[in-house]
């Protein structure tokens, strides 16, 4: 399977201090690590007991904002990681050890027990789904695309750049680099980019037309970007081949640790009745509009509507 297309994001940028137990050379170090099967002679796995036993559970992310990042105390922290510690409290599981990793190679290090979870807001798809276990999803964020100020070419979604024959830009390794292969924008007008960083430039120097992106991450980045002439357009569920694309992301744990999927989810309902995951994310600029109900069955499927 290309791990191009089993990740959300392709970069990795900002690393600091002991987080770096995956460094941007860990991409090769990890895809060489051997599978391990720790929940072997466990129906569902044993991953909650131990992790309850050694009250610590190794969180791997990828420094995206807003989604999982280092802090400048050089805490871990994010949508994922915030929500993720407080479902662990919860379960039993009070200290939390980060894990950084290019996201590319966040499935590889899970599967060779190089951290305990994923907690980097990674999209649910069909594809991941045959690799590791997913949890129900905690967020649903509409994509969007940043453009140069007065959106010279009047672009608005994915049909928009195949009608005007527009230049996309999109990360390496990402979701959005998949969606405009998939929509049927020629590879010459497809432009990829290391980071959200060079995104944003390449749009300023008309390198690319727009940056494909969550809405979320184009608002984040904008920030570090006061006075860009650049703005963002409408929000929008991708639509390939007829079907949507959710940017639903979740949990992901090694095949086969069931039981800490269903322990995960039961508490992940909890908190999203009594709406503490948007207190949670909030700060993180999440709102209404990405709660969700949807569930990995659904994604995993490819039934979610």
């Amino acid at each position: 399977m290309n791990n191009s297309r089993l990740s959300r994001r392709g970069f990795l940028r900002g690393a600091s201090g002991a987080t770096l137990g995956l460094a941007i050379g860990g991409g090769a170090l990890v895809s060489g690590c051997t599978s391990i099967n720790v929940a072997a002679g466990s129906e569902g796995g044993d991953l909650l007991q131990r992790l309850r036993d050694s009250g610590t559970v190794r969180m791997g992310f990828a420094n995206e904002r807003p989604f999982g990042f280092i802090n400048s105390a050089g805490d871990l922290t994010g949508e994922a990681p915030e929500v993720g510690k407080e479902v662990f409290r919860r379960l039993g599981v009070d200290s939390f050890e980060p894990k950084l990793a290019d996201f590319s190679s966040l499935i590889p290090g899970l599967k060779a027990g190089l951290f305990d979870v994923i907690a980097a807001g990674m999209y649910i798809t069909p594809d991941r789904c045959a690799e590791i276990e997913f949890t129900n999803p905690d967020y649903n964020a509409p994509a969007a695309l940043l453009l140069p100020k007065g959106n010279p070419k009047g672009l608005s979604d994915l049909d928009s750049i195949v009608r005007k024959r527009a230049r996309i830009g999109v990360l390496t390794g990402s979701v959005e680099e998949g969606y405009a292969a998939d929509s049927g924008i020629p590879r010459s007008r497809v432009v990829v980019f290391p980071d959200q960083s060079s995104g944003i430039d390449g749009v300023l120097a008309g390198r690319a037309d727009c940056l494909m992106l969550t809405r979320l991450s184009l608002t984040s980045a904008l920030q570090q970007r006061p006075g860009a002439q650049l703005e963002i357009g409408p929000s929008f569920i991708p639509v390939v081949k007829g079907e949507k694309q959710f940017g639903a992301g979740g949990f992901g744990f090694r095949k086969g640790e069931t039981n800490i999927v269903r322990a995960f989810n039961r508490e992940l309902t909890i908190m999203q009745e009594r709406g503490e995951i948007l207190k949670l994310t909030k700060p993180f600029g999440f709102s209404q509009d990405e709660m969700t109900r949807l569930t990995a069955a659904d994604l995993c499927a490819g039934t979610a509507s």
